[in-house]
């Protein structure tokens, strides 16, 4: 059966002005108690006991005392407005400090580029936030999933959202295997491409990126064809990796693999350059503490790298 929680206007107008009195069986104490005048509290008792239908005290001149009524009022409401004042400090609580669930809609390939040096450390510095991670390459609706914020490439976010710079400009590098590199040739200009066997990622929206290069300030746009499709970056690095074909990532994310001989780079001069890695949340949205406890570690963190 399904539960109606609508809660009328004005509902609970008055409600602690009648906790008050009847805790203290005082109209005078109640008002001292709250910082109001006596007859405040009058006012909103009446008006409270108007909209219940029911008188809820037995007032002499020497004496306050609860209707029937009134107790059983007494009895529902007091638990119900402490509940809501244990909960209105528990949201002003995490107002106040860097605490409570931070949750992160972020690509797979920024994980291991920004994230995972950074989580650890993030952790054992605010040991009362938890971070969860949803990784995808999916650009969520941040309001709509439950997140905090969400971290991308720069040309991926849109206007309306606060964007907060996690890295500097990124080059998007052209790799292969040694072993293709040996099978095929190394492309020396971007329309060699066209003879290579080219990785392409498949974006959210169902759409094939082409490839961005840069020949002599003028960026190019070529749509490469290839054995392979992937959802992601480490994936199609991955294939890269194994001689699959050339793959163009984020320059960061092929550092480990270039290192090891995995990969080599090639068309190194026509590199373009992408906006780099940005956190991103809501215009509308105030920035809790700890969100903004994120954003200052791992901007600290990363200049120091």
């Amino acid at each position: 059966m399904k539960q109606n929680f609508t809660v009328r206007q004005g509902a609970l107008d008055g409600v602690e002005a009648f906790l008050s009195v009847a805790q203290h069986r005082s109209f005078r104490r109640a008002a001292a108690e709250l910082g109001v005048t006596p007859s405040a509290i009058s006012q909103a008792i009446r008006t409270l006991e108007a909209r219940v239908g029911a008188a809820l005290f037995i007032r002499t001149t020497r004496s306050v005392g609860l209707t029937e009524a009134g107790e059983r009022f007494f009895a529902r409401a007091r638990p119900a407005f402490e509940e809501l004042v244990a909960a209105s400090g528990a949201a002003r609580d995490l107002g106040q400090r860097p605490a409570g669930l931070l949750r992160l809609t972020v690509p797979r390939s920024v994980v291991p580029i920004l994230l995972e040096p950074l989580i650890a450390s993030f952790c054992q510095a605010f040991p009362e936030i938890e971070v969860e991670l949803a990784a995808s390459e999916e650009l969520v609706d941040l309001a709509a999933g439950g997140f905090d914020a969400g971290i991308r490439m720069g040309q991926f976010i849109t206007p309306d959202m606060i964007a907060v710079r996690l890295t500097k400009p990124l080059p998007l590098i052209v790799v292969g295997s040694p072993a293709y590199l040996a099978r095929q040739g190394r492309p020396e200009r971007p329309d060699d491409l066209r003879a290579h066997a080219c990785l392409r990622l498949r974006r959210s929206n169902g759409a094939l990126a082409s490839w961005s290069l840069n020949d002599r300030g003028r960026s190019v746009e070529i749509a490469v064809s290839g054995p392979f499709i992937a959802y992601d970056f480490p994936t199609m690095l991955g294939a890269a990796v194994e001689g699959v074909g050339l793959a163009q990532v984020p320059a960061p994310l092929a550092t480990g693999a270039i290192a090891t001989g995995k990969l080599v780079r090639v068309l190194e001069k026509f590199a373009p350059m992408t906006p780099g890695v940005f956190l991103y949340y809501p215009s509308h949205r105030q920035i809790m503490p700890k969100l903004r406890a994120f954003i200052d570690h791992v901007k600290i963190r990363s200049a120091a790298r």
